[in-house]
């Protein structure tokens, strides 16, 4: 394991109903008029529902065809257009913290690609009171919290194995899996993306026991010829809620989706369960750049719930130097307020524009118009960093402190010019007057030419930050998974806790395609309430397609790590 440590030196510095207007504005958002917002597509129930077998008794199921649509095209829009101005970042953290974060207190192989073509793997995980489930294109396994393996891996469709139709037959991937620390309950799901009907297939265990049986659900898209690319779920205390960015009959791009479907009913496996969903395209959120390439929910962290009848929280970003006509440097901050009752009294609207500090997501010069941007050892291919996509990347994690209500996310940019680096957020008070309370740009390349890019970020109960990324450099570095952080009263908008490794790379990847994924996971043990686990992937050997996962926990020494209590009779299910 090597450890980097250095001196500390930071440059810081139509559609909408009368409901559409009750949001709460800040001070930068108060015109008067109907608020960019997503159109109410009504209420429907699964096309399919079923209770399986226990998953361990599951004999594994072949795919019918490895797709893998969303990894090998990832589409765009369409509406992009020419780049705006370029401009510096302002915040960059241009060296390595002086801080000693801890290595490792776990770090293990998972699997190797499976299925020869299967390229990026975007790996994502979770960790509940006993076990961490990890998913990819297009297998998952289930893990003691130790390590042991104890499933798997599989094919993700074998988790519909007899269920009939597109989820059994289809295993496309962009999978997501979440733990529901309320009802101690895990919330595997995937895509479909064969058509002309397209689903979300989600399976929730009827227990704390990921390898036991599942209430499995097949909800389509609304209208169901939209194909759901990049779906990202989120758990909240009245619903389940996910983004996708939909495409008509898989090619025409129609908007970003919202969806929450009734908690409660799918925990207690009513087949009739509810989704509410929104649709909010360029015309009725007011131009692309206001939903730009997806949307995240806000993630639930920690066993303090968010204030009774709170919305849940969407947030996209903007760049004035991108493809999508942005007036300026932001977050867009949108509400999402579901009525299983009424209906038609839900809403999601973009209720605050958070002006940034400069950023840039593209990297003109090393690639402005490909994915061939970071470089690797040995090799003339180059990583696709994926800034260039308007979104932040998985998770916006939201955390209850009782004083005060807080989400945290990032994304890959250019920092500084033709290096990758990572901007990462803090948004305060997000039931009023949200407020981006905490930013930096963590690139140190300045000193040690090294890119570090698809980052994921989490928060303890104790405020402190863990964030995760891949890192690679042209010599010296092949991609590899490393992570740094920072304790709660450390100076705002710095990372100066050091950086460590989960494992370094020994190999680089050749394939033609450039492309590394769209998302890793990092995901707080909802036992201690201070353990971060990431997972990530790295190259073992120089190889087209030869990825492996990698999975890791850790904690700060600071850390009052004290067992939380799961599974409250306190959470209420709505």
């Amino acid at each position: 394991m090597q450890f980097r440590r250095v001196s500390l030196a930071l440059s810081c510095l139509g559609l909408a109903g009368a409901g559409f207007l009750a949001a709460a504005e800040g001070p930068q958002d108060a015109a008067a008029g109907p608020k960019p917002h997503g159109i109410f597509r009504g209420a429907v129930k699964a096309a399919k529902f079923d209770v399986s077998p226990p998953l361990r008794l599951m004999k594994p199921v072949p795919p019918r065809s490895y797709q893998e649509r969303e990894a090998d095209n990832d589409q765009p829009s369409g509406l992009e257009g020419p780049l705006g101005p370029q401009t510096p970042d302002t915040i960059v953290q241009t060296r390595v913290g002086r801080g000693e974060i801890p290595g490792p207190n776990l770090s293990f192989d998972a699997w190797t690609n499976l299925c020869g073509g299967c390229s990026p793997p975007d790996p994502v995980g979770e960790v509940g009171t006993n076990h961490y489930v990890a998913m990819a294109n297009n297998d998952f396994a289930i893990y003691s919290k130790a390590g042991a393996l104890l499933f798997g891996p599989v094919n993700i469709n074998t988790l519909w194995a007899g269920f009939g139709g597109e989820c059994e037959v289809d295993n496309s991937g962009d999978p997501v899996v979440v733990y529901d620390q309320m009802a101690d309950r895990w919330l595997l799901t995937q895509f479909t993306a064969s058509g002309p009907t397209f689903f979300n297939c989600m399976a929730i265990s009827q227990t704390s026991d990921p390898t036991g049986s599942y209430f499995r659900y097949a909800f389509p898209t609304v209208p169901s010829i939209n194909f759901p690319d990049y779906p990202k779920w989120a758990v909240w205390s009245d619903a389940y809620y996910w983004s996708t960015r939909e495409f008509a009959n898989g090619t025409t791009f129609a908007g970003i989706g919202a969806y929450a479907v009734d908690r409660a009913q799918v925990i207690a496996g009513n087949p009739a369960a509810q989704v509410i969903s929104f649709l909010a395209t360029p015309a009725s959120a007011g131009g692309m750049f206001n939903i730009g390439d997806g949307l995240l929910p806000s993630d639930l962290d920690g066993s303090t719930l968010p204030p009774a009848g709170s919305p849940n929280f969407f947030v996209g970003s903007m760049d004035d130097g991108a493809t999508y006509g942005a007036p300026q440097d932001a977050l867009t901050f949108w509400k999402f307020h579901v009525d299983f009752v009424t209906p038609a009294n839900s809403t999601f609207i973009l209720t605050n524009t958070l002006p940034v500090s400069p950023v840039d997501t593209f990297m003109p010069a090393p690639c402005p118009a490909t994915r061939d941007c970071v470089p690797q050892p040995t090799t003339a291919v180059k990583l696709d960093h994926l800034g260039y996509r308007q979104r932040p990347t998985y998770r916006l994690a939201y955390r209850n402190f009782g004083t005060h209500e807080s989400l945290v996310t990032n994304q890959s940019v250019e920092a500084p010019a033709t290096f990758s680096g990572i901007r990462w957020y803090e948004i305060r008070s997000p039931q009023t007057t949200p407020v981006i309370f905490q930013e930096g740009t963590y690139s140190p390349a300045a000193t040690d030419s090294i890119h570090r890019w698809m980052g994921s970020i989490a928060m303890d109960h104790a405020g402190n930050m863990a964030l995760g990324y891949s890192a690679s450099a042209a010599a010296g570095t092949f991609p590899s998974i490393w992570y740094t952080g920072r304790l709660s009263g450390d100076p705002l908008g710095q990372m100066p806790q050091g950086e460590e490794s989960m494992v370094d790379g020994t190999g680089s990847q050749t394939s033609s395609g450039h492309r590394w994924g769209d998302y890793t996971a990092m995901t707080v043990d909802p036992v201690t309430d201070c353990t971060f686990w990431y997972i990530n992937e790295y190259y073992p050997t120089t190889s087209t397609t030869n990825w492996r996962l990698r999975i890791g926990q850790f904690a700060f020494p600071s850390t009052d790590c004290i067992p939380q209590p799961v599974a409250l009779q306190g959470f209420a299910i709505e």
